[in-house]
């Protein structure tokens, strides 16, 4: 289910309006609109049957969207933190111990590939994220 922001821009996208246009026949600055569409703000309760009006829903199908799950996008985040903090450490760590001459081939190569499934695992979760 799309947040409320999502199904704003969805909606003005399929009526082949820009965000300029939607903020002018709402009376609003296109930022407004902007924010709207990234979740940062929303449309005030009183104008909410307008815009209905203007992108051709009604009042319940607008609102039926959910609210975006910030606890769940903040989990999100920071296990993809994780991981590219881990890829990074793997790939300094062989670096310095490499000059250091305190590590073998075989050892590099095993941090160096745990350092690659990290990368890999985070563009596949950033790749399902956008996707959705």
């Amino acid at each position: 289910m799309k947040s409320i922001g999502e199904t704003i821009a969805y909606l003005r996208k399929q009526k082949g309006m820009t965000q300029n246009e939607l903020a002018e026949k709402m009376n609003v600055t296109d930022k407004a609109v902007s924010k709207w569409e990234r979740d940062l703000s929303c449309p005030d309760v009183n104008s909410i049957s307008k815009l209905a009006d203007i992108l051709g829903v009604s009042v319940e199908e607008l609102l039926k969207a959910k609210k975006k799950d910030d606890s769940n996008t903040k989990l999100k985040d920071l296990i993809n933190l994780i991981f590219k903090a881990v890829a990074l450490a793997m790939g300094i760590a062989v670096v310095v111990l490499n000059i250091l001459n305190q590590i073998d081939v075989k050892t590099s190569l095993v941090m160096l590939g745990i350092g690659i499934a990290c990368v890999s695992i985070y563009l596949l979760n950033d790749k399902e994220n956008n996707n959705q």
